[in-house]
C-alpha cells in the first residue's frame, strides 16, 4: 500500500511540475497575442468611429491654389497633430502629387489647415476644417478639374474632384 501512495505522490508532483512548465511556456505567448488583439481592436474601433465629409471646395482660375472644407461627422476627437500628419494629394486627375504640411502660409507643394471655431485644439464631432493647398499641379484654367484626396493617419480617406472657377 505504501508503494501505491509513493507512486501516486510522484505522479502528482510530476503533473504539477508539468503544468507549471506549460503555464510558463505558454503564458508569454498568450499575453503577446492578447496585446496584439487589443491593439488591433482599438485601431479598428478608431477607424469605425472616425468619419469625415468633404462639404465644399474651391479653386480660383490662375491661382494654382485650392481650399477644401471638411466636416468631422464621426464620434472621434481628432488632435491637431493627427490632422497635420494626414496625407494630402492634389492636382489634375491624372497628374497629382502628395503635398507637405506646413503650419504657416502654404508655399508651392504645401498645405495647411485651420479648425473653424476651435476651442480645444481637437477637430471635434461637428466641427469643420479649412484646408488650403498650393501646388503647381493644380490646374489653373477655368473649367479644369482638380483632384483632391485626404488620408488621415487612421487610414480613413476621402476624395473629391471639382472644377476650377
Amino acid at each position: 500500500m505504501s508503494s501505491d501512495t509513493f507512486t501516486t505522490a510522484i505522479f502528482l508532483i510530476a503533473s504539477v511540475l508539468a503544468a507549471a512548465v506549460l503555464v510558463n511556456a505558454f503564458f508569454p505567448a498568450i499575453y503577446s497575442a492578447s496585446s496584439t488583439f487589443t491593439k488591433s481592436s482599438n485601431s479598428a474601433d478608431e477607424r469605425l468611429r472616425t468619419d469625415i465629409k468633404i462639404i465644399n471646395t474651391f479653386s480660383g482660375a490662375g491661382t494654382r491654389e485650392a481650399k477644401v472644407w471638411i466636416k468631422n461627422i464621426g464620434s472621434t476627437h481628432i488632435p491637431e497633430t493627427s490632422i497635420g500628419n494626414a496625407n494630402i494629394f492634389v492636382g489634375a486627375p491624372a497628374d497629382f502629387e502628395m503635398v507637405a504640411y506646413t503650419a504657416g502660409e502654404p508655399a508651392n507643394h504645401q498645405w495647411t489647415f485651420a479648425i473653424i471655431e476651435d476651442t480645444n485644439r481637437y477637430w471635434d464631432e461637428g466641427e469643420t476644417i479649412c484646408i488650403e493647398v498650393s501646388s503647381d499641379k493644380i490646374p489653373a484654367g477655368s473649367t479644369d478639374v482638380v483632384y483632391f484626396q485626404i488620408v488621415l493617419p487612421s487610414g480613413v480617406l476621402r476624395t473629391a474632384e471639382f472644377t476650377v472657377s
